[in-house]
């Protein structure tokens, strides 16, 4: 899960990073009726496992502990670009002014200090929470694609490396789809851009009517479209494009009902990850869209990568 999924769910959950017991069994006690989920951690180690693994909305950070200390578990979440826009609030016995400007230099968005009062970590919890949800919304609307809402280049550039990091760790099977319009620049060029403009809409229609909740589609850059498939092999990520394809090709369009429009899409998977290289896979699919559209275009070209072909790819 990413720190923005981790965001979206409906209960936020609240990581506490403290080596004490009773701090964990006061702060479960007194947040249960917030509309949150409170995890806990008793050391900077766990902690900091406990965040990769599952970013949470929020942490809450004892900046006294053995081994790992709080400072820095503050510094290491904000070095992991997964992690870093987490709001961390100190909770610490520590006052000196020194220990508020460090926390706060290191990224920490609240410091408050040891023995607090309850009602009012409740409310800066919660304001806490409030600025993240915000910060999200205005992240998210800058990675979504204007004209089809999708999501966009930028999104991909970012979440595609996660995705083989993660079938490369898990062993999990992954596809890669890269779509394009065939022949869309005289679909602008006979009938005005607004009618191209309508295309890209009904394409990016008909991939999110064709695809799972888990399966991720981006508008890669002007008529091309791109799809990742987690857990999906090579044969079943066929049949999803397959189904893209024929549904496209069957749809009479109000601005050119006597224009028939089709994709060409190049297929990239493996059962299991042959390399991190993501740019290398990325690469490899958009070799096979180059070659459905020179074997005459409206067809799915798709190949099952070995290990060697990525790993010497480039």
């Amino acid at each position: 899960m990413t720190a923005s999924e981790a965001h979206n769910a409906a209960r936020p959950r609240v990581l506490v990073i403290d080596d004490s017991v009773d701090v964990h069994r006061l702060l479960r006690a007194r947040l249960k009726h917030e509309d949150l989920d409170v995890v806990s951690a008793e050391g900077g180690a766990e902690g900091l496992e406990a965040a990769d693994n599952e970013p949470p909305a929020i942490v809450l950070l004892d900046l006294s502990m053995p081994e790992v200390d709080g400072f820095e578990v503050l510094r290491r979440l904000k070095d992991n670009p997964k992690l870093a826009d987490i709001p961390v609030i100190v909770l610490s016995g520590l006052s000196s002014s020194q220990d508020k400007v460090t926390a706060f230099d290191l990224g920490a968005v609240d410091y408050i200090t040891k023995p607090f009062d309850l009602t009012e970590l409740r409310v800066r919890v919660r304001s806490a929470l409030r600025m993240s949800q915000l910060m999200l919304m205005l992240a998210q609307k800058a990675q979504i694609d204007g004209l089809t809402g999708l999501w966009n280049r930028a999104y991909l550039d970012s979440r595609w490396p996660q995705e083989v990091a993660a079938c490369h760790r898990h062993e999990r099977p992954l596809s890669l789809a890269l779509l394009d319009a065939d022949h869309f620049k005289s679909i602008n060029d006979l009938y005005g851009h607004p009618a191209g403009d309508k295309v890209l809409e009904g394409i990016a229609q008909a991939i999110r009517s064709q695809i799972r909740e888990s399966d991720v589609a981006c508008r890669y850059g002007g008529e091309e479209f791109a799809i990742l498939m987690p857990e999906t092999t090579t044969p079943e990520a066929f049949v999803v494009c397959e189904r893209i394809r024929q549904h496209i090709e069957s749809i009479t369009w109000a601005r050119h009902p006597e224009r028939t429009v089709t994709i060409s899409i190049g297929l990239c998977g493996a059962s299991k990850a042959p390399s991190e290289d993501a740019a290398a896979w990325l690469e490899c699919a958009d070799k096979l869209l180059y070659a459905s559209k020179q074997n005459g275009r409206n067809r799915v070209t798709m190949e099952e990568i070995a290990v060697e072909q990525l790993r010497t790819a480039g």
